[in-house]
């Protein structure tokens, strides 16, 4: 699996800042994310990535679902590989980043928080999951406590709720967790979830 269309945004001023990477959900594009920008605080580098594989409908996917069982993330492991393989090469192996996902796109920042741990500066999960499957660097996750914010519309009948308890314990049990709920949000994302990531980024990221 190859990454090969993305959105980037403007340079930044500062070469060693936190490179935000938007990745999003199942059937959508590399466009759809990129109107979050605005959120980001001042100046912050980003790049929102189109997935590698096709849904046939004309959109893409980090991974393959069969509804209505539970996506197992079978696949995931070669996308999260084709990330890393572009961000090396645009940016360097050792440029920090923040992944920032919706949905299937959330699970797959957290694939990426779970696969290099070291690389990632804090993570932003909206209406987001984590797998059953295991991952190698989840103990030292557990000792390294990263900021992870995961926000997710309590009408959201998309995630289903053995994932949600799911993620809600992994999270707890190996991040420094901020976690927010929102009474009228569905499976999407309102403006008042992007303020308080926002604010989540500001202070994750303060020197």
């Amino acid at each position: 699996m190859t990454i090969t269309e993305a959105v980037w945004g403007p340079p930044s001023t500062a070469d060693d800042a936190p490179l935000v990477v938007m990745l999003h959900g199942y059937g959508s594009h590399e466009h759809d994310l990129a109107g979050l920008a605005p959120w980001l605080p001042a100046g912050m580098p980003w790049v929102s990535l189109r997935a590698p594989g096709t849904t046939g409908f004309g959109g893409f996917e980090w991974y393959p679902i069969s509804l209505p069982d539970e996506p197992t993330g079978e696949g995931a492991e070669a996308s999260v590989a084709a990330i890393w393989e572009y961000l090396d090469a645009k940016v360097g192996a050792a440029r920090q980043v923040v992944p920032l996902g919706f949905s299937q796109g959330g699970m797959m920042a957290l694939e990426m928080l779970r696969s290099r741990p070291a690389r990632v500066a804090a993570t932003v999960v909206l209406a987001g999951f984590v797998t059953e499957a295991g991952a190698t660097a989840d103990a030292s996750l557990a000792e390294l406590r990263p900021r992870v914010f995961w926000g997710r519309g309590l009408r959201d009948q998309v995630i289903w709720d053995a994932a949600v308890a799911r993620t809600d314990t992994w999270l707890t049990e190996h991040t420094r967790l901020t976690r927010r709920e929102y009474q009228g949000l569905a499976h999407g994302i309102e403006p008042a979830e992007m303020d308080d990531v926002a604010a989540f980024l500001r202070d994750a990221l303060a020197p």
